[in-house]
């Protein structure tokens, strides 16, 4: 499904607003983890600044160990630092990843802003090479710009 058709759908979740926060997050990682043939595992973590910590908030796709990631380990650490976008097309070129699943072979991470404050991301593992493209970086930042709406 093409991103501008996912935008609606993102959208009319987030508006849910008797749901709780955590399950409209939910219900996204669930419509982009079961919609996007190459989202394998879709998560959002958030920021504990005061323990330079990240927190899993909400996921869909296989369950994780990694429910706290310190600033500065894996991919999530170093977003959670550097306030950007991190692409990794080959997880095993990377000395600092975290292996969530032996099948995982790519992952990209966008962080998301809340008044000019990093608070949080958007982290998503494929079990395809290389799969992720600029307009995935975009219409992330796009979810994670409707997300901090509702924060």
């Amino acid at each position: 499904m093409p991103f501008d058709a996912l935008k609606p759908k993102v959208t009319t979740i987030l508006a849910h607003d008797k749901e709780s926060i955590g399950q409209r997050l939910t219900e996204i990682c669930e419509l982009l983890q079961t919609t996007m043939g190459y989202y394998d595992w879709v998560g959002f973590y958030f920021a504990n600044h005061k323990e330079k910590t990240l927190h899993l908030k909400a996921f869909a796709g296989e369950p994780t160990d990694h429910t706290v990631i310190p600033f500065g380990k894996g991919i999530c650490g170093q977003v959670a630092e550097t306030n950007s976008n991190f692409v990794v097309a080959d997880v095993k070129a990377q000395n600092n990843y975290i292996a969530c699943s032996m099948y995982v072979k790519a992952e990209i991470v966008v962080p998301l802003f809340k008044d000019g404050k990093n608070v949080g991301q958007i982290d998503i593992d494929s079990h395809t090479e290389d799969p992720f493209s600029e307009e995935d970086e975009r219409f992330l930042e796009w979810v994670n710009q409707q997300v901090a709406e509702i924060l």
